[in-house]
């Protein structure tokens, strides 16, 4: 089975982005034919600076490999470079109705939030289109807002076909019904674009600092707590499982402690989980040019991956003459 996710290098990686997709591909590589790439055309959405955009884009590298993407088990390289990508984009563009784009979640969620209103961030599920269809991917693992984002490309990619005939694979999306949303700071999605995250690699005192904003209720610290509703349990209990899980809400249940202690207790689960990931990107950190290695060698796989499902498109749409 071939499984594709992407994720942007518009900044820091977070436990969002870890359990939303990160875990998921990891954990497929074992068995199934895996493809996780950088979208840094996406990230130009939202990022207008191009040396950060370069920075981030070898940061989100870095981090990827750390976190256990496998360039020996994983095709695994960036976006820009494998430029069939625009292609394929292009050619989509004219199945693709205006409506199906209008009614997407994420651009009416970032448009209201204050984002620009420009072409990139209206035809950004067309472009996810591309990068899903051009690798012929069969399982794309999401979060729940994403959920939309493989439909349009099912849309997309069904019109396609009954043009053209069956060229284009149709994918399904995965989800982790337990990791479906995984709550920020705020107790929202937790995303870049919203400020909301908690960092995987940051410093562990940074990372109790922003923990400790978690939003919670104001509840006597001698009264019983309600964890099922509590952004503090929710993050806490991607990291734990069986007895420690059930421990954890005892204690909220008993009383006797604040929504600080658990702060405080969930900064220390997730500084533990990431022990060995932080030693292996101080590994990565200090050899950059075996990351670049790596992406250029995974570029090279993907263009060929790609290459069957193009040469058809050329063919059938007329551009190759």
């Amino acid at each position: 089975m071939r499984v594709l996710t992407g994720i942007q290098p518009s900044g820091d990686l977070h436990i969002g982005n870890y359990f939303g997709s990160i875990k998921q591909m990891v954990e497929a590589q074992a068995q199934n034919q895996t493809f996780a790439f950088i979208a840094n055309y996406h990230a130009q959405t939202t990022l207008s600076d191009g040396k950060r955009l370069s920075t981030l884009t070898m940061q989100c590298a870095t981090d990827f490999l750390a976190l256990g993407i496998d360039p020996q088990k994983s095709v695994f390289w960036v976006q820009s470079d494998v430029k069939e990508v625009l292609e394929l984009y292009w050619v989509l563009s004219s199945f693709t109705p205006m409506g199906l784009l209008e009614r997407a979640h994420s651009y009416k969620d970032k448009t209201a939030k204050g984002f620009a209103t420009n072409h990139s961030l209206f035809s950004y599920p067309v472009l996810m289109a591309a990068d899903i269809l051009l690798f012929g991917s069969e399982v794309v693992p999401v979060g729940k807002d994403q959920i939309q984002h493989v439909e349009i490309a099912r849309d997309i990619a069904i019109k396609f076909n009954n043009q053209y005939g069956d060229i284009l694979t149709i994918p399904q999306f995965r989800v982790q019904d337990e990791v479906a949303t995984v709550p920020g700071i705020d107790g929202q999605k937790m995303s870049k674009s919203y400020g909301n995250i908690v960092n995987i690699f940051g410093e562990e005192k940074s990372q109790l600092k922003t923990i400790k904003k978690i939003v919670t209720e104001n509840v006597a610290m001698e009264e019983p707590k309600e964890y099922e509703t509590c952004n503090v349990y929710n993050m806490a209990k991607l990291f734990l499982e069986g007895e420690n899980l059930i421990a954890l809400q005892e204690r909220y249940k008993k009383g006797g402690e604040g929504h600080g202690h658990f702060k405080v207790y969930l900064a220390e689960v997730m500084w533990e989980y990431f022990r060995d990931f932080r030693l292996h990107r101080e590994y990565y950190e200090k050899h950059q040019d075996e990351v670049r290695e790596i992406l250029q060698a995974g570029a090279k796989k993907a263009k060929e991956a790609a290459l069957p499902t193009i040469e058809k498109i050329r063919s059938v749409t007329g551009i190759s003459y």
